[in-house]
């Protein structure tokens, strides 16, 4: 009699499982929104990191003369120093 049982139980588990943990789902979801508040903005009204560091890029440049620049010949030194000055000759 208890193998039957078991077999019944065994092959009917889904049909259980299923709405008790849909309904233990639902109620940690509504708990989950109830205890945090509103709801973090969406993905249409949040701007992407690459907008962002373009907007970011465009208020630094905005007012600035982008036509003056020092010339590579009137800059001392335009390359990176090596460690320690090991790699590079000695300046005259």
């Amino acid at each position: 009699m208890w193998s039957v049982l078991w077999a019944a139980v065994r092959s009917k588990a889904p049909y259980v499982t299923f709405p008790v943990a849909f309904v233990v789902g639902l109620v940690g979801y509504h708990l989950e929104w109830f205890l945090r508040g509103d709801p973090p903005p969406t993905a249409e009204e949040e701007k992407s990191i690459s907008e962002q560091r373009e907007d970011r890029k465009l208020q630094e440049i905005t007012g600035k003369d982008l036509t003056k620049v020092v010339s590579l010949k009137e800059k001392l030194e335009f390359a990176p120093r090596a460690v320690l000055n090991r790699n590079r000759p000695e300046k005259s």
